[in-house]
């Protein structure tokens, strides 16, 4: 098998840390250990927690606290993983053979497109719609698409990079085409929770026998450095892809583990994600405030969902060549929409402090302002 390299996330992994400010995240500013573990007993429970190999699918309580979080699931239908990356990747890599048919929503996170590719699937594009004011699905397009060679359904909700929420009747939509022709379903929906107007986003979760949910604590719970993430699917399914998962990391490390199964304590995880949209709340003003003071060189649909505002910028330059340019001459990482197959678009990340996200604002609009002067002229 020979992958592409993912663009994006090389990108990320280089530069993140050179840059003076970095806006490519599209997740909020993480939780500190402290503020997780904030009293002496959990302090000292922490501390007594061996460090040994945790049971490699994710202990018994985690899976029971990630289970009723989808309506009629149990353990056995929870695997967890390394991080949302893990789950799609073993996801796929059951599922997804030579000659398959992979119908993706687009734009999206392109892990399972260069991964589908790798494992010599066609991958057919399935465009959102967007009448100027929102992402939206278009429903018809898919029911074109999906065919009897169809393995798998690429869905993320809320999606990344536009931040869109997607809702039931279209998620209904979806897992009919799905049914038609005994399709899989993978739906991404790792930025669950961290909704700007507190509305949690539908699940795609018991709309359909095959379907596959894939999430974790990084996005909506500004916890990615626990790489705690999980799969919710069948139980046969599950147990298959226990298998492939002793292939890969074995297991989930054993603080990750009990510190994710705080943070998924009812009471904490609706003050965890409290906090995410109270970040959400505070900073988007500030993010649509700078777009909008640059004279219609930006246009963007406001998102519903995730610290990511995807944007189309109206100047004739690559959008690589311009994050380029606002890398090396401003010290600001943003992500160029060709990391999505979209030139033309940056997707802006403002989940960081608000002095923060400003100063790099303000940074890039010193490179911006001389685009905006060339299309005035």
């Amino acid at each position: 098998m020979r992958i592409e390299t993912f663009a994006m996330e090389r990108m990320q992994s280089t530069y993140e840390n050179e840059v003076d400010f970095n806006l490519s995240e599209s997740g909020v500013q993480p939780l500190t250990l402290g503020e997780l573990v904030d009293d002496a007993a959990s302090r000292d429970a922490l501390l007594a927690e061996g460090l040994r190999y945790t049971q490699s699918n994710g202990t018994a309580p985690l899976r029971d606290a990630i289970a009723a979080l989808y309506d009629g699931a149990s353990r056995d239908h929870v695997q967890v993983t390394n991080g949302g990356s893990e789950a799609n990747y073993l996801a796929t890599w059951n599922l997804v053979e030579p000659g398959d048919e992979v119908v993706m929503m687009v734009p999206n996170y392109m892990q399972t497109w260069g991964l589908a590719r790798g494992f010599g699937a066609e991958v057919r594009e399935w465009p959102l719609a967007n009448d100027g004011s929102r992402w939206t699905i278009d429903a018809a397009a898919l029911d074109r698409l999906v065919s009897p060679r169809t393995k798998l359904i690429v869905v993320c909700n809320p999606n990344n990079p536009t931040g869109a929420r997607f809702e039931a009747p279209d998620l209904d939509r979806v897992a009919a085409a799905a049914a038609r022709h005994g399709s899989w379903i993978l739906s991404d929906e790792i930025y669950r929770g961290a909704e700007r107007d507190g509305r949690e986003t539908p699940t795609m979760w018991g709309r359909h026998d095959r379907v596959i949910v894939t999430s974790g604590l990084s996005k909506a719970y500004g916890l990615p450095g626990l790489r705690i993430g999980w799969i919710v699917a069948p139980p046969a399914l599950v147990a298959a892809l226990w298998s492939y998962h002793d292939y890969t990391t074995i297991a989930p490390g054993a603080l990750s583990d009990a510190l994710a199964r705080r943070a998924l304590d009812p009471a904490r995880r609706s003050r965890i994600l409290g906090r995410t949209r109270s970040i959400l709340s505070r900073n988007f003003p500030l993010i649509a405030e700078w777009l909008d003071a640059h004279g219609g060189l930006f246009t963007y649909a406001p998102p519903d969902a995730g610290a990511i505002v995807y944007v189309r910028y109206h100047h004739p330059i690559n959008s690589t060549e311009l994050v380029t340019r606002l890398r090396k001459e401003k010290g600001v990482l943003v992500v160029p929409g060709d990391h999505f197959g979209m030139d033309g678009y940056l997707r802006i990340g403002f989940g960081e402090d608000p002095q923060y996200l400003r100063t790099g604002l303000e940074r890039a609009r010193e490179l911006i302002a001389g685009l905006a002067a060339q299309v005035g002229g």
